[in-house]
């Protein structure tokens, strides 16, 4: 590829930051933009489990392998599924052969920061406007008011992408399932038997077409999250004092009333930081969203493929991508050619994992939604379901 080629990377999450590190470590420049204001402005999110194919291979082509095993946990990986009465119907503890290690977003992210000199990221560059000039290039304006053009523009800017409409029209469509985002702070020592009841990894309740959940993050913090079918407007319309965190806690205890005692305490127990509660309506793109292939401009991640998290797979694609599109720079000649290879291969991927967590959230957040999961987890790790 010809290196003097002018690159621009939307979106300093793990796609796009993966991209600009593999295309550094072969002496092509990029530059990344970034709307917030600097690496810690916002909480990136708990844990994800990277899979062998695509996020670990992403990471083993950036060359961090080492430095990732520094900061991934593969205790973490345990399997908890409970009525909505509080009993186990399955318990998968056996991480011994599991490749599918847990790192926190925020280390993720710090560790492909960190493997990238500083001037490549351009923080404070909220996208305003990305149009199309009469010689080809994309002349992007942002909101601190630079703008420049570049010959390529990757859109990793997640759900909402600003990139997306230069290449398709689709918009992500509302799933009808709200989740609510809370977190327990050093549960080990504050709550040990919460800490138990989530234990060394995922951990489900699920039933009346509802679902608790709880993961183990570093430092003993424990992702909590309620989730349910709502009206996409229920965050307006629901009532709940989002302002005031113990009275919004009260209100979404009382949708799990007849669940039993020790699960709702996932939510009465969750931190009084206000940061920690927060409504996460999930939308996906639909199933199969391809665009005409448009010289100079391309799409990763979720900006491409947005899915529900049920599959765990949104990363960790961002990150495949990223790669494959890295790679097919890097070796064919023509890089208008290497986009179109790298998108072809990322919409073959993309097509059965979205099927697959589409089918999920339904199946999920159905009147057979224990049944269905526990059948899930049971093909998945080979592990017998506990007596009802």
């Amino acid at each position: 590829m010809n290196k003097n080629v002018q690159i621009a990377i939307v979106g300093a999450g793990p796609g796009g930051l993966t991209l600009a590190r593999i295309l550094h470590l072969h002496g092509i420049p990029a530059t990344v933009f970034e709307r917030e204001a600097f690496s810690a402005a916002r909480s990136q999110g708990g844990s994800l489990d990277m899979h062998a194919d695509t996020g670990q291979f992403a990471i083993q082509t950036a060359g961090l392998t080492t430095e990732f095993k520094r900061i991934a946990r593969y205790e973490d990986q345990e399997g908890r599924i409970y009525d909505k009465h509080g009993k186990l119907r399955f318990l998968d503890v056996d991480t011994s052969a599991k490749d599918r290690p847990e790192v926190d977003r925020g280390h993720l992210r710090q560790m492909l920061l960190d493997s990238l000199p500083q001037s490549v990221v351009q923080w404070n560059h909220e996208l305003s406007s990305a149009t199309q000039n009469d010689d080809g290039t994309f002349e992007l304006v942002f909101g601190n008011g630079n703008r420049k053009s570049f010959d390529l523009v990757v859109g990793a800017d997640g759900a909402w992408s600003r990139i997306r409409p230069l290449v398709s029209p689709a918009r992500p469509i509302y799933s009808g399932v709200m989740f609510v985002e809370l977190g327990i702070d050093d549960a080990d020592k504050r709550y040990t038997e919460l800490a138990q009841l989530v234990g060394r990894g995922l951990m489900f309740a699920l039933g009346d077409s509802k679902t608790l959940m709880g993961h183990r993050d570093a430092n003993a913090h424990l992702g909590i999250y309620t989730a349910m079918r709502v009206p996409e407007d229920w965050v307006q319309t629901s009532g709940l004092d989002w302002s005031s965190n113990e009275a919004a806690k009260a209100s979404l205890a009382a949708h799990f009333a007849d669940w039993s005692k020790e699960l709702l305490q996932l939510i009465h127990k969750s931190s009084a930081n206000g940061e920690k509660i927060a409504p996460r309506p999930i939308y996906a793109l639909p199933v199969g969203h391809r665009w005409p292939h448009q010289s100079g401009v391309t799409l990763i991640g979720d900006a491409a493929h947005l899915m529900s998290p049920f599959g765990g797979d949104g990363a960790n694609l961002a990150m495949r991508d990223a790669t494959d599109l890295a790679l097919a720079l890097i070796e064919e000649s023509d890089w208008k050619t290497a986009i179109q290879r790298a998108e072809v291969a990322m919409w073959t991927r993309a097509e059965p994992a979205a099927e697959a967590a589409s089918d999920a959230i339904q199946d999920t957040f159905s009147e057979d939604g224990l049944a269905h999961t526990l059948q899930v987890m049971e093909e998945h790790s080979g592990v017998q379901r506990l007596s009802s």
